[in-house]
Order: C-alpha cells, then structure tokens, then sequence
C-alpha cells in the first residue's frame, strides 16, 4: 500500500474526543470534522469560546471520562489532569491520552499543536499555525507599556504566558500589584495603553461596573478592545487576536 494510502487510513481510524475548553482548541482546528467523536460543552458557548459554531456541530460532554467513554475515542485529549485512576481507565478501555501541561509560552501552543497533530494522524496541520507564529515573532514591533484589563481591574502577571502574547502585539505588561489595576492607580499612573478585555462584558456585575468607572471613561483614547475569550487559554486563537492588536491604535 503506498504511504498517501497508510496515513489516510491511520487519519481514518482516529475517533477523537476533548475534555478541556484548551484541548477543544487544538481539536477543533487540528483534526478533520469526521474524526471528532465529542468536545467539551464549554467550547459549544458563545460567550467562552471563539469557535463555538464549529464546536456545535459535535456531541459534548461535561469534561469527564464517564461523559465520553461511551462514544469509544481512540484519542482522549485534556490538559493540566492530575492524572490518576482517571487516565488508567482510559489506557484500559483502548484509549490513547494527550495529557498536556498548561502552556507557558506561544512556542509551546505550538509545539503543542504539533504533538496533537502527530496524534491526528495530520502531522501538517499544524504548520500553518506555527508560519503564522513565525511571522509574528519577525515583525514584532517596538514596544510600548499597556496593561491587560479585565473586570474588577484584574490584569496578568508580566511574566506569564498572556504577558508573551501582548509582547507579539507590541505592549509590555507592567508589574501590578496582586496583578491587578486599581482605580488609585488609573487615577495618578496609568499605563500608556490599557487592553481591555470584553469577556462576558455584558453581565451584571460588579467586576463589569468596574469597567465603566468614570475614570476609566476618561481614559478612553488610551483604550483598546481585546476580544476576552481566546486569552483564557491563550491558545491558537491567540494568533488572529495578535495580528488585530496591532493595527487597533495609530502609533
């Protein structure tokens, strides 16, 4: 049998389910749509994740072995599991698992695509993603200081893997206190760009009234929009949220 014909058929005979809104990612992007038995009913909600309407087209399940077992995967994605009896179940019941450690770097949700894309039985699938980061890293543009801003003032650590990717859009992360911005601090210092994410914007809550302070509103030329749902994992969707930063304010 030529090779074309043997990869085929190995793609063919992976049946592939996630248990993670990060994992469902990579599957949702890597794979082809015949070979997704299942993902995890947060990716399916508009509000978590950019590629729900994909996700939709797939059974769910509720991020447990139990809630996948029955569609009988051939490859069990997850990520950050503390392992366990959990993932010696899936072993015996045929199951091969991608436990993947949380990523630290945008390298790494590279490298991570790929591992998963091996799996896949596609090891191709996921260069676009890595050109892509590749391309970025080649056109980093000079730095200026801008926070990322979420509800009740909740920033990231300068240091973290979010910090990276505002780095690939061209804003350095200052170092915040509890990695949080405060109005007393947006009164007398604030950073030169504030990133300010619109997860579950509409949502009464006191974290989303925070965002509507005065002395927030005062700053508005300063403020850029990020569109929240892909730094939860900070994950490939990070790509496409990297290329738009860029060109969202004038330098």
């Amino acid at each position: 049998m030529p090779a074309s014909a043997l990869a085929l058929a190995a793609e063919a005979a992976v049946r592939a389910a996630s248990l993670n809104l990060c994992t469902d990612e990579y599957l949702l992007l890597l794979a082809r749509p015949e070979q997704i038995v299942s993902v995890s009913h947060l990716s399916r909600d508009p509000l978590e994740s950019t590629l729900a309407a994909s996700a939709r087209r797939f059974p769910s399940n509720n991020g447990t072995l139990e809630g996948v077992a029955r569609r009988r995967p051939t490859l069990l994605l997850t990520m950050g599991s503390s392992g366990g009896d959990r993932l010696r179940i899936a072993g015996r019941l045929g199951m091969r698992v991608l436990d993947l450690p949380f990523p630290s770097s945008p390298q790494q949700v590279v490298d991570q695509a790929r591992t998963v894309a091996r799996a896949l039985g596609r090891p191709g699938a996921a260069e676009p993603y890595a050109a892509a980061l590749a391309r970025l890293r080649a056109t980093q543009p000079r730095l200026v200081e801008g926070a990322l801003l979420g509800q009740a003032g909740q920033s990231i650590s300068p240091d973290g893997l979010s910090a990276e990717w505002l780095r690939l859009a061209g804003y350095a992360q200052p170092a915040l206190p509890g990695n949080r911005l405060t109005l007393e601090r947006i009164a007398t210092k604030p950073p030169r760009w504030l990133i300010e994410s619109n997860y579950r914007r509409g949502q009464q809550s006191r974290g989303a009234a925070f965002l509507a302070h005065p002395l927030l509103r005062r700053l508005n030329s300063r403020i850029l929009r990020t569109d929240g749902r892909p730094w939860t994992c900070g994950g490939l969707p990070m790509l496409a949220e990297v290329a738009r930063l860029r060109h969202a304010q004038p330098r």
